[in-house]
């Protein structure tokens, strides 16, 4: 059996390993378009605030040490660009190269995993306004806190990346407010569990905007204006976007080349006991 997964880190490494583990004479090839095959994404906020101070306690496991281990094909900064379903095979591209090939498979397992979102709001492409998604975004986001020194921040987003930034940012001195739209934050929590959190964020002197949104942004000499839908305006020295959607431009590709592909959110919600196959009995999602 042939076994290719698209994508790494938590998803794609995790089932990589148990198909080793079930099968041991499978052949099984995981595509990863980032550097990194496998690391703590959760740990990514608490590096920026040094609580994490050792940048390789963040991987969970080299491209040399899951091949040793597991013997996979391991195949990073590669992108998986078409699926033509009806050969069963898809198309990579080289990222370094630009080249590309195509590889068969038996059972195709998709974890394209999630991208920040960076809606179409006025001034949201200065370069104080960060998105955390992976190593290279923590890189960048801790080589700018530790030689700007930012004093204030603004985090758009209240679920659990959200949290975490504003907690380790906090940490360091740095003031930070937390604007969220809804009425809560950490949505999948009962509205009361959440006001447990919004006490603990207050207590900490944690700024907590709710129900309310960003209309645009204003860099300044200083850093960058939040200006909100309420008309209020928040002045920091850096913006932490941590509002997230599924990759969808990378599934948008493949749908457009055949339909077969296409996704839905029901289809790739993780449910226990649930073999989550699509349409086709070889075609699987995770998420």
């Amino acid at each position: 059996m042939k076994y290719l997964i698209i994508g790494g880190v938590a998803g794609g490494a995790t089932v990589a390993a148990r198909l080793r583990r079930m099968d041991e004479k499978a052949e099984i090839i995981l595509f990863e378009r980032g550097k990194y095959v496998s690391y703590a994404n959760c740990g990514l906020p608490y590096y920026i605030g040094d609580t994490i101070n050792d940048r390789n306690k963040l991987f969970v496991q080299t491209v040399k040490g899951f091949t040793d281990r597991f013997r996979i094909d391991i195949r990073t900064e590669q992108e998986v660009t078409r699926i033509l379903p009806e050969s069963k095979q898809v198309e990579v591209k080289k990222l370094g190269t630009g080249e590309t090939y195509t590889e068969t498979y038996d059972k195709l397992v998709l974890s394209p995993g999630a991208e920040p979102l960076r809606p179409r709001i006025e001034g949201i492409e200065s370069k104080k306004i960060f998105t955390l998604r992976n190593v290279p975004d923590t890189d960048t986001i801790k080589n700018y806190v530790n030689t700007e020194k930012p004093r204030t921040a603004v985090v758009v987003g209240g679920g659990f990346i959200g949290l975490e930034m504003a907690e380790n940012l906090h940490e360091l001195g740095v003031h930070v407010t937390v604007v969220e739209m809804a009425n809560q934050v950490m949505a999948p929590l009962d509205y009361s569990m959440a006001a447990i959190v919004h006490q603990q964020l207050i207590g900490k002197q944690v700024g907590l905007m709710l129900e309310d949104g960003v209309s645009r942004f204003e860099e300044t000499s200083r850093g960058v204006t939040v200006h909100l839908k309420s008309g209020k305006q928040i002045p920091a020295a850096m913006v932490s976007l941590s509002v997230r959607k599924p990759d969808w431009p990378r599934k948008r590709d493949l749908r457009s080349e055949h339909s077969a592909v296409s996704l839905s959110m029901n289809i790739c919600r993780p449910r226990t006991r649930i073999f989550m196959r699509w349409e086709m009995p070889w075609k699987y999602a995770t998420s």
